[in-house]
């Protein structure tokens, strides 16, 4: 029988200022884990999918520290292998009131970075039915991008769904040009497209979500949602299209997480079947959880917790 989800890509050790102010002011941090992918993974785990994650990681503390965690968190770590000459790459993350952090990555010749082309198992990438792909791993290095094309590749010929969140880090790439060119080429490839609004804004040249929605569905995509921040999300197919409104919170902690958090749970909910604006609705209520709390996927929800969370913004009633 086939697992749920699988991704792909890097993991680092996060430390998370202990208060708020300048990095280069603070005395102590406590440890996270960070990354786009395995907050996904991680995320449809809570929920009770099935989920993998594949990287490689150093044979270091970092290294075995994120593959324990992972293993508690009951993600299939089949995936990673570990790697004496490289190293696991951290992140300093500061500390704040209200808006965005500051982060600082210290990446540069990770173990992650070195993940190539052949190293593409298809006997355990086919092992999943989903594969969730962001444009990080494609921005680190050529090696990287070849895994990203390979591992995508393999699922689409093996008939199995792919959903690209661009997730664009413009500090990765050359070019602003060649991220566009890489992003765009990647996500009309895939299955289901999840851009923000500024993300999908760069990418097409159109705030307007459904001309953003129509550069990708005119080039073969079936699904794509525009996240729109605190007011939810558009979503378009070629039969269909909405608008699913935002969950509102009464205190923004730190945003970094609420984008997978939302790819989470749109992809747990039509992995399970549900409507597609069920599915959105599942993952703007996992992005509003997200910005409540301090570490990337520290707050996600579980099964049920998501079930009392949509229960309570939906009727006013909470359950025990």
């Amino acid at each position: 029988m086939l697992k749920d989800s699988v991704t792909f890509g890097e993991a680092m050790v996060m430390f998370v200022a202990g208060q708020p102010g300048p990095l280069k002011d603070i005395d102590t941090f406590i440890r996270r884990l960070a990354g786009a992918e395995v907050n996904v993974a991680v995320g449809l785990s809570r929920l009770g999918l099935s989920s993998g994650w594949i990287s490689r990681l150093g044979e270091d503390a970092f290294g075995n520290y994120i593959a324990e965690y992972l293993a508690r968190e009951q993600v299939d770590i089949h995936g990673i292998t570990h790697d004496s000459r490289y190293p696991t790459g951290f992140q300093l993350k500061s500390k704040v009131l209200e808006g965005d952090p500051q982060v600082q990555y210290f990446r540069k010749g990770s173990a992650a970075s070195s993940l190539g082309e052949a190293d593409v198992d298809s006997g355990y990438l086919t092992g999943f039915r989903h594969l969730h792909m962001t444009g990080i791993p494609p921005a680190l290095t050529k090696s990287t991008r070849a895994f990203a094309y390979a591992a995508m590749e393999t699922m689409k010929g093996a008939g199995r769904s792919v959903s690209f969140d661009p997730n664009l880090r413009p500090s990765l790439w050359s070019s602003k040009e060649e991220m566009r060119a890489v992003i765009n080429d990647l996500a009309c490839r895939a299955d289901w497209v999840l851009p923000g609004i500024e993300e999908g804004e760069f990418l097409t040249g159109s705030r307007d979500p459904q001309k953003i929605a129509d550069f990708y569905l005119n080039q073969g995509v079936s699904l794509v949602a525009v996240k729109l921040g605190p007011e939810g999300a558009y979503f378009r197919t070629p039969n269909e299209e909405g608008t699913v409104q935002g969950f509102k919170v009464k205190k923004v902690v730190d945003t970094v997480g609420a984008g997978d958090g939302f790819a989470t749970g749109l992809i747990a909910g039509l992995l399970r079947g549900l409507s597609i604006t069920e599915a959105i609705r599942q993952g703007n209520a996992i992005g509003s959880i997200a910005v409540q709390s301090v570490g990337d996927h520290d707050g996600y929800p579980t099964k049920e917790e998501l079930k009392a969370y949509l229960h309570y913004h939906l009727t006013g009633v909470r359950t025990r």
